[in-house]
């Protein structure tokens, strides 16, 4: 087994976008992942949680807030109780230091704690506000719950996930939230940089969860539009191009293999010592493939199965035909390119030892990105911050004592 690179933080770098303060109010997935992605080119994300903490905390493997762990390295916490004015005084007081602030309340919840954007952007005009919802500031759905799941399954991507003779597939894991963080962390910048760019105001940016997931399920709309026809569920297979598919090899695993262009193909049939089928009438271009499907992946898939999925990686890499492995988690980590660009590295972890995290994404060879510190301990800034704005002393432990504060207050 190899073993994945060892990694230090590094609390002493600054990456290009040092000197970017956050106020993050989100909860859950999206928000975190946006700021995430920040802090990790060196903006100063500033947590904002209840006194229970933020939800991803609760997301725990073997007791261990993995999640937590993982999407809120690089940045700081403040535990407020926001139902309390006074921690709304909070925020505002915050606000003149910052050019970001995030949310994620239900529309017209920001407004009702008196920190609607109209009063933001008076008391900081330069501010890019980014509320996250499920289904946008507007429109007949805007007070409507908006977990990933729900818009996972609305966007149209859960009808097209899966095989034909079953239900629709919801994906194993947080697509939904993870697209709106990326799409989210772009919108930032691209606000940001008209701040910075014309002297501007700054803005509010709309981010619905399902706006980014329609973005990325190619043109659905205009194939429908133009042919009538909504497209199927096909499970690994294409309908663009063929073959394309997962298949089994004699160990039980799989291997995906693509040979969406017209040479590939006949690369492929010449390599599993079929030529014949180059002229095959059933195969000869992409659109005859795509008809005769299942015929191909079963000759195909007979030639695999008769070979390990390693055997079968090597096979067909020395044939110049495109194939990848379909890993498990354990084969990823262990995987020598994984290893090699250090995509998974082992970090420091106060009660794991060394925790497994994903690489800074994207990487920028000149002004590269670090992860400079752990996940917060819940309030392990409290202090700090608000000394910046005056609140030390008897008037820190006044707001402690009626728990305005929370989180650690020593």
């Amino acid at each position: 087994m190899s073993e994945l690179h060892q990694k230090d933080y590094k609390p002493g770098c600054t990456g290009p976008l040092n000197g970017v303060r956050v106020l993050d109010l989100s909860r859950l997935f999206a928000g975190n992942v946006l700021t995430q992605i920040l802090g990790d080119f060196g903006a100063e994300i500033i947590k904002i949680e209840p006194p229970e903490g933020d939800t991803l905390r609760g997301w725990k493997s073997a007791g261990v807030e993995t999640h937590w762990k993982v999407y809120s390295r690089n940045k700081k916490s403040l535990c407020l109780n926001l139902r309390d004015p006074r921690a709304a005084e909070i925020i505002r007081r915050l606000v003149p230091s910052a050019q970001i602030l995030i949310e994620s309340f239900r529309p017209g919840v920001l407004e009702k704690m008196d920190l609607g954007p109209e009063l933001l952007l008076d008391i900081n005009p330069a501010l890019v506000v980014i509320r996250i919802s499920g289904w946008g500031q507007d429109g007949p759905y805007a007070q409507r719950p908006g977990f990933g799941t729900i818009i996972e399954g609305m966007s149209g991507f859960a009808a097209i996930n899966g095989f034909a003779d079953r239900e629709p597939v919801l994906p194993p894991m947080y697509l939904a939230d993870g697209v709106a963080g990326i799409y989210g962390s772009s919108a930032a910048m691209i606000a940001l940089r008209e701040v910075e760019r014309n002297g501007g105001r700054g803005q509010v940016v709309d981010l619905p969860l399902l706006d980014p997931l329609l973005a990325i399920l190619s043109p659905q709309a205009a194939n429908y539009r133009l042919t009538g026809k909504v497209k199927p569920r096909t499970g690994s297979r294409s309908t663009n191009s063929a073959p394309r598919n997962a298949y089994l090899c004699s160990d039980g695993r799989y291997v995906s293999l693509s040979a969406s262009i017209q040479k590939m193909a006949e690369r492929l049939f010449r390599s599993i010592g079929r030529p014949d089928l180059v002229e095959d009438p059933r195969f000869r271009t992409n659109a005859d493939r795509l008809q005769h499907a299942d015929e191909l992946d079963a000759i195909i898939g007979a030639f695999i199965a008769q070979r390990s999925q390693a055997e079968n990686v090597r096979f067909f890499e020395a044939a110049e035909v495109t194939i990848g492995p379909i890993y498990d988690t354990q084969q990823l980590m262990e995987d020598p390119h994984v290893i090699e660009r250090e995509l998974i590295a082992d970090y420091p972890d106060p009660e794991m030892g060394r925790l497994p995290m994903h690489h800074v994404v994207p990487r920028l060879m000149g002004t590269p990105g670090s992860v400079r510190t752990p996940a917060p301990r819940l309030g392990e800034h409290n202090r700090a911050l608000l000394a910046e704005i005056g609140i030390e002393g008897s008037a820190f432990e006044a707001l402690a004592e009626t728990r305005v504060i929370a989180g650690e207050l020593a």
